[in-house]
């Protein structure tokens, strides 16, 4: 497998007034909202979140990290994307970079896994994600 894993979502990122702090740049908060957001569009793609709860499983995070390269202005096009680049039985890992041309802006990794939601635990994740890097 690549170091990048593989693309499984990416999106253009709209830079609100809201995102940006005194200084006119994105605040870094910002940044993990829009892991959110990359990370929501691949699961849908996949098994909605509908699907999930009927089936009493909801994905969750373990950990977020986030290195901030180069601050993002109200004035830059943004485009996110969210590399998978490991899926195992029970966890998955994330890259995300948020760039603008040719400008990585912000690199990020999550981990994360399914948890069953009647019992509380740490759940075998649904097959459909472990195949995705096979």
């Amino acid at each position: 497998m690549a170091e990048e894993g593989k693309l499984v979502a990416q999106k253009d990122i709209e830079v609100n007034g809201y995102d940006i702090d005194a200084m006119g740049i994105v605040s870094n908060i910002v940044y993990i909202r829009w892991f959110e957001d990359l990370r929501t569009v691949f699961i849908n793609q996949h098994m909605n979140y509908s699907e999930m709860m009927s089936q009493h499983m909801s994905p969750i995070l373990m950990k977020t990290e986030a290195e901030y390269k180069t601050p993002i202005t109200i004035h830059d096009k943004p485009i996110g994307r969210c590399y998978l680049i490991q899926a195992s039985k029970m966890k998955w890992i994330f890259k995300f970079e948020i760039v603008s041309e040719g400008t990585v802006h912000c690199i990020g990794y999550q981990t994360g896994g399914f948890l069953d939601l009647e019992r509380r635990k740490i759940m075998k994740m649904p097959q459909v994600f472990q195949d995705i890097l096979k």
